[in-house]
């Protein structure tokens, strides 16, 4: 999109009314044309009045001033210079983006014809998350950022990418089901790809909304434990829960995945923040908790060592099972571990590390 689009779709999403021509009263906000800005930036500003955004050289690009202001304001920004009496925003202090648990420099750079490319690649980064798991942060950024260009040119919508999503989903539950592990997996990891792609595609084409949040949320919260049942018919031909070690290891899977997720969420309501981004280590306990890809990095080497050594077979397929079932409950505990230090923390110094 243009930079002017861009920038409008910003203005949009800050809560902001767009003008050709400034109002008699009230405030304004001003922002170059010829800059690209992380959304937070504008947000931030349209929220404090009588300040101005600068680069890290001091160069003024946005400020929000009165009506009576505009015009000296304008002349003042278009020199490059911070119109006097304004307060400077520091992008030192707008680092941290609890959004996407990370601390990173906001984008803020001026567009030209030699840079879009260098700005696309910048602007793809901005949009991902600092902590997550460790295909998403290491894996996937580079073929993502790729389809997430070819997505924003033909023109697709991430709700779009998020129903493909969908599919792949069913298709992989469905499989799973009847014991096609290897088509299952293709399926899996096609899915936990375009989760990563429509978020991203959402962020960098300023066109996340409520509804598709949840749609995408909504699947990525629901579908893992439906995806390890299945795994367990297809292993074990057994529906429901059975009284040996296999029907022990599904309960634990469905049991501590529940758990989990309820301890992230009694931590989320106290504290604000997501028990990840809370010290060091939790950020990089989040790199392998048992969460959906680094099971499916469990089953995946387990099926293929049953493809490769058929004397091991549907046994290998078997045993990533229980091996997820142990990690299943091994992160458990840690997420336990986790819940009662906190709660015995005094709350005003439970705060994420990634905003000291």
């Amino acid at each position: 999109m243009t930079a002017r689009e861009r920038l409008r779709r910003t203005f949009v999403r800050a809560g902001l009314s767009v003008a050709d021509a400034p109002p008699a009263a009230g405030g304004v906000v001003l922002a170059l044309g010829s800059w690209v800005y992380d959304e937070s930036l504008i947000k931030t500003l349209a929220a404090r009045p009588g300040s101005v955004l600068t680069t890290d050289d001091g160069v003024a690009v946005a400020a929000h001033v009165s009506a009576g202001q505009v015009a000296e304001a304008s002349a003042a920004l278009e020199r490059g210079e911070a119109p006097a009496g304004l307060t400077p925003l520091s992008l030192a202090e707008l680092s941290y983006n609890e959004a996407l648990r990370k601390r990173e420099a906001p984008v803020l750079v001026r567009l030209t014809p030699e840079n879009v490319r260098a700005v696309e690649a910048r602007t793809f980064a901005g949009s991902y998350k600092g902590v997550t798991d460790v295909v998403t942060k290491y894996w996937w950024p580079i073929p993502a950022r790729i389809v997430t260009r070819w997505c924003a040119i033909a023109g697709l919508k991430p709700n779009h990418v998020t129903f493909i999503g969908f599919l792949m989903v069913l298709a992989a539950f469905g499989l799973f089901w009847k014991g096609e592990f290897g088509w299952g997996l293709v399926c899996a990891w096609i899915m936990t790809f375009l989760d990563t792609v429509d978020g991203k595609l959402a962020r960098v084409t300023l066109t996340s909304s409520a509804i598709g949040n949840v749609f995408d949320h909504g699947i990525d919260l629901v579908h893992p434990p439906f995806w390890w049942w299945a795994w367990y018919v297809g292993c074990f031909g057994a529906v429901a829960i059975t009284p040996d070690l296999a029907g022990y290891g599904l309960a634990v899977i469905l049991v501590g995945y529940v758990v989990q997720r309820i301890f992230e969420g009694i931590f989320m309501r106290r504290y604000g923040f997501h028990v990840h981004s809370w010290r060091p280590f939790d950020s990089f306990f989040r790199l392998i908790t048992a969460r959906r890809n680094p099971n499916l990095l469990i089953l995946t080497p387990a099926w293929l060592a049953g493809v490769l050594v058929p004397a091991w077979g549907v046994g290998a397929t078997q045993a990533g099972f229980h091996l997820v079932a142990l990690w299943t409950a091994l992160s458990l505990v840690v997420h336990a571990v986790q819940l009662v230090q906190a709660l015995s923390t005094p709350r005003e110094r439970v705060v994420s590390w990634l905003s000291r």
